[in-house]
């Protein structure tokens, strides 16, 4: 087993990744603002490592500072892992953007940055970029499997599911594949053409680490039913990997497999207004069915902008505001894919 080499960040942390047991500590994030000229910014990571070998696996959720169903599941998680029960090393960050976590916004309040859109990073860059870029070249080298969880933050609810990134490699996308499934959920989110490699998914890509990420409800809250997912799905992907006893989810019926092919799928208001949603997240529509009504508050008594599906497919994700202007989202509208 392998400790990180962090003599290429500007991130430092005391923490031992590579001795039996389970520890916390953080990453100390050097940045000066106007709030803390001398100071740190404390990044939260916790490592456990087995009695046995195994594979090391990386955890992370925060990524975007107002989704919290991950932060949570990953500090619950870590507070029940029994290192005797674990074979090989978890490594865990729970709160990767911590600014932003802390501020409750989906980008560092540091400097805007949106940290799935920062890999693979920069050690000279600003706070959001030198994050990325210690996941990127210290972290990842030494993972073996990669979790990243997300949900729709504030702005929005995802129907819950793992994403799974097609890869060049005929191997590594058969295991980005395989751990998706393994995370038990009955929709996988395939990342295929349209897809940003910024992403936690895109570094492990690079990485040539299995990896999976998965979207976990949203509108900026917890609830019961989706922490109980998050929770299921991680202990899965740990079974199959090796790294906890139990059973792999795999023997599942196959689950539903949807992409998005375009940036039509991604629908958006075209007008100023509040937003009538008429179709629910998780329900299924054709080309053309009426989604929602925006209602024109500068012309009350004008007919609402009806909103229509661009696409056969599901409605994968949908905006949680009320008052929408141009270009704000709407509803995503994920086509079926084979697996």
């Amino acid at each position: 087993m392998r400790a990180p080499d962090f003599s290429a960040t500007r991130l430092s942390t005391a923490l031992d990744f590579v001795s039996p047991g389970k520890r916390t500590g953080t990453f100390r994030l050097a940045w000066s603002s106007n709030e803390n000229p001398l100071g740190h910014y404390p990044v939260p990571v916790m490592v456990a490592v087995g009695q046995s070998m195994g594979p090391t696996v990386l955890l992370t959720a925060g990524v975007h500072g107002d989704e919290y169903e991950g932060p949570v599941a990953l500090m619950r998680l870590f507070r029940d892992i029994d290192p005797a029960m674990l074979s090989g090393r978890l490594i865990v960050l729970p709160a990767l953007n911590a600014p932003a976590v802390r501020a409750a916004t989906r980008v560092s309040p540091l400097d805007g940055g949106n940290l799935n859109r920062a890999f693979p990073g920069d050690r000279n860059g600003g706070p959001t970029a030198m994050i990325a870029h210690m996941v990127e070249t210290c972290l990842m080298p030494v993972a073996d499997a990669v979790i990243d969880l997300h949900s729709g933050g504030k702005a929005s609810w995802f129907v819950p599911c793992a994403l799974a990134a097609r890869a060049p490699d005929g191997r590594l996308d058969a295991a980005n594949m395989a751990l998706a499934r393994a995370f038990g959920t009955p929709l996988i989110w395939v990342l295929g053409r349209y897809n940003d490699d910024r992403s936690v998914n895109g570094a492990a890509t690079r990485s040539g680490v299995p990896a999976i990420a998965a979207e976990l409800g949203g509108g900026g809250t917890l609830t019961p039913a989706v922490l109980e997912i998050t929770e299921a799905g991680l202990r899965g992907c740990l079974s199959h990997l090796g790294a906890l006893p139990g059973r792999s989810s795999l023997a599942a019926p196959t689950p539903r497999a949807v992409e998005i092919a375009t940036a039509a799928q991604s629908v958006a208001a075209s007008s100023h207004g509040l937003y009538q949603p008429l179709v629910k997240a998780g329900g299924d529509v054709v080309a053309g069915t009426l989604l929602g009504l925006v209602h024109d508050l500068d012309r009350p008594d004008a007919e609402p902008a009806e909103i229509r599906a661009p696409c056969d497919g599901m409605i994968l994700a949908e905006t949680r505001r009320g008052l929408v202007a141009p270009g704000d989202f709407l509803a995503i509208v994920a086509s079926d894919v084979a697996l």
